[in-house]
C-alpha cells in the first residue's frame, strides 16, 4: 500500500500506544514520518523500526504541554522537510478525578496538553499547508468527549474540545484543499488504559457490541484512511471507532 507515497506527516505521542500505531501505518502507506514525543529513546527505536521496514521515519523530542517545545519542534521538522501534509494529533494525558476533589492543576494539564497542544502545533504547520494547497488534519478525540464520563471531568472536556477545535478548522480551511477530521477510540489495549482496574475494565466490555477491545492499529487504519485520497470529501468528521460503545450522530 502506498497510498500516501510521497507525503510528510507528523504524529504527536508517536513513542507508545495509539501514536506508534499510526506511525507505522502511516509509514507502510508510503509516508516519510515525523516522530513527536517526550522519549527520545523510543522514537529513535521506532524510527530505526520503519528504516527496517523500507520506510523513513525521523524523531523529534517535543512536549506539546510546552508552546515553547511545540514551536521549537514544529519549526524543526519545516527546516527538514520543508512541509508537513498530514498531522495527526494524538498526544494526550488523564489526571483521572471526581469533579468535587479535582486540583487546578490536573485540570489545566489536561486541558493543556490535550486541546491547546493540538491548537498550537496546528497553528504553527498550518501556514505551509495553506500555502501548498493540501493537507489533511486528522486529531484524536476519544469516546468520552461524546458522552462524557464520571471521573474523568478534564479528559472529557478536552476530547470534546478537540470535536470542535476540528469542525471550526474544516471550515476554515476548505477552500484551500485541506480536510480536518477526527477519530474517536471507544476502550482501546493501550499503556492509557492498562492502568484500569478488573471492575473498570469488565464494565467497559460490557458496553461493547462486538464483544472485544479495540487495538492500536484499528485506530491507526481509520487514521491512514482519514489521510488518504480516498478521503478527500470528508472533512468536520468524527469517526467513531468503538465496536458500537456509542452510535450517536
Amino acid at each position: 500500500m502506498t497510498a500516501l507515497q510521497g507525503r510528510i506527516a507528523l504524529v504527536t505521542g508517536a513513542s507508545q500506544g495509539i501514536g506508534r500505531a499510526c506511525a507505522l501505518e502511516l509509514a507502510r502507506a508510503g509516508a516519510t514520518v515525523a516522530l513527536a514525543a517526550r522519549s527520545a529513546n523510543k522514537l529513535a527505536a521506532l524510527a530505526d523500526e520503519i528504516a527496517a521496514a523500507g520506510g523513513q521515519a525521523a524523531a523529534f523530542t517535543l512536549d506539546v504541554a510546552s508552546e515553547e517545545s511545540l514551536k521549537s519542534g514544529a519549526k524543526a521538522v519545516l527546516e527538514r522537510y520543508g512541509k508537513v501534509e498530514i498531522l495527526v494529533n494524538n498526544a494526550g494525558i488523564t489526571r483521572d478525578g471526581l469533579m468535587m476533589r479535582m486540583k487546578r492543576a490536573d485540570w489545566d494539564d489536561v486541558l493543556s496538553t490535550n486541546l491547546t497542544g493540538a491548537f498550537l502545533l496546528t497553528q504553527a504547520l498550518l501556514p505551509a499547508m495553506l500555502k501548498n494547497r493540501w493537507g489533511r488534519i486528522i486529531n484524536i478525540t476519544s469516546v468520552v468527549g461524546r458522552t462524557g464520563q464520571a471521573g474523568q471531568v478534564n479528559y472529557a472536556s478536552s476530547k470534546a474540545g478537540l470535536i470542535g477545535l476540528t469542525r471550526s478548522i474544516a471550515r476554515e480551511v476548505a477552500s484551500r484543499g485541506i480536510t480536518a477530521n477526527a477519530v474517536a477510540p471507544g476502550y482501546i489495549e493501550t499503556p492509557m488504559t492498562a492502568v484500569l482496574d478488573d471492575k473498570q475494565r469488565e464494565a467497559m466490555m460490557a458496553a461493547i457490541p462486538l464483544g472485544r477491545p479495540g487495538t492500536a492499529e484499528d485506530i491507526a487504519q481509520s487514521v491512514a484512511f482519514l489521510a488518504s485520497d480516498a478521503a478527500a470529501y470528508i472533512t468536520g468528521h468524527v469517526l467513531d471507532v468503538n465496536g458500537g460503545m456509542f452510535m450517536g450522530a
